[in-house]
């Protein structure tokens, strides 16, 4: 009876000790990597014995068993697949939880309003998510439009600006789906049915010119104000059947060539590409650049003016005109701006008026 019980006793003793033992190894924050902190990668579908062999393999908890058993008892909570960065000390549990709610390492990445594909790829690689013809490679496939917007030859116009989370190196045809996913939403936001936007097929073909001409709007004027105005512009010219002669379109297919220097010349105007407005008439081929929310109200409901023309202002944004010679004297404007002056001469002076003398009555003499 006696050995019995301290059998009894030594295993109780054995269980408290495994008990304090997890309870340690899971309560007290452990940091067993360098001050810069650690990556550490889940792959899809790792085991709970591997995940916690990576986390100590890294040096994130203190014991891999415990981690396991931890992990075991709550079986409707497995980690999460992805990389997860670790830059300070935390409990056991914390480690879980944190993998097990997929709390995995992302930065923000932002797509401005009116980038090019080629600009979105140089600022990936500068920040060192992928290199630039991976991106570029993945944005040349428009099968992700393909139905949505038939006759698209790439993805340009199609990859909405917008702040996205990225992991460190993100796969380029995922975040290019992304990108798209997101200008979809909006698109049926803007231009759903119940926004008087495409509501069969045949009106998706027109989706493609819609994205151009809010991409040329989306180039030509910064001010949300005047998009509608730019629009209803360009809307005008090409019912008139007048060349668009828009510089960004120039610029687009310079850019694609890798012939743009950064300045835009009177000799480019004449530059042979399909995307030069000056030469062709109508629309590019496609979008010069990725559209915003702004840009695409715009293109979907162009202000109804009878303006044919526009030049900047100096302020940001610009004269409009509906005659040749009222775009001519916007022009004078433009230039006097430039050279520090009013935009209009100030009045000529009033003629002098005549003085009259008096007229003195004589004294008959």
């Amino acid at each position: 009876m006696k050995f019995w019980l301290v059998l009894l006793l030594l295993f109780v003793l054995i269980a408290g000790v495994a008990a304090a033992w997890m309870w340690y190894g899971m309560t007290k924050p452990y940091q067993g990597f360098a001050a810069e902190g650690v990556f550490v990668d889940v792959p899809h579908g790792a085991s709970s014995r591997h995940v916690a062999s990576l986390l100590k393999t890294n040096g994130v908890v203190r014991s891999a068993l415990a981690f396991e058993i931890y992990a075991r008892r709550h079986p409707k909570r497995t980690p999460q697949a992805g990389e997860y960065f670790f830059d300070h000390a935390m409990t056991g549990r914390e480690v879980f939880w944190k993998l097990a709610n997929g709390q995995v390492y992302q930065q923000p990445f932002t797509v401005r309003e009116g980038e090019t594909m080629f600009d979105i790829a140089r600022e990936l690689e500068a920040a060192k998510f992928m290199r630039a013809g991976d991106f570029l490679y993945a944005a040349g496939d428009p099968a992700a439009i393909r139905e949505f917007a038939p006759g698209a030859q790439t993805l340009e116009g199609f990859l909405f600006p917008a702040t996205y989370e990225l992991p460190r190196h993100p796969a380029a045809s995922e975040l290019t789906a992304e990108m798209v996913r997101k200008f979809k939403e909006e698109w049926k936001r803007l231009a759903g049915p119940t926004a008087g936007g495409p509501t069969d097929e045949g009106d998706h073909r027109a989706v493609n010119r819609i994205v151009t001409l809010a991409s040329l709007v989306e180039r030509e004027t910064p001010k949300p104000e005047e998009r509608p105005l730019v629009a209803g512009a360009f809307e005008n010219r090409l019912r008139k059947g007048m060349r668009l002669q828009c510089d960004p379109t120039v610029i687009y297919g310079m850019e694609r060539l890798g012939k743009y220097s950064g300045t835009l010349t009177g000799k480019d105007l004449s530059f042979d590409s399909p995307y030069n407005t000056y030469e062709h008439g109508g629309l590019p081929p496609g979008p010069i650049g990725n559209p915003g929310e702004a840009s695409l109200h715009a293109a979907l409901q162009p202000a109804q003016t009878n303006y044919l023309y526009f030049v900047a202002n100096t302020q940001g944004g610009h004269f409009f005109g509906a005659t040749l010679a009222e775009h001519n004297k916007n022009v004078v404007k433009y230039r006097r701006l430039l050279a520090g002056l009013p935009a209009d001469p100030p009045p000529p002076p009033p003629s002098p008026k005549k003085k009259q003398g008096k007229r003195h009555r004589g004294t008959a003499r």
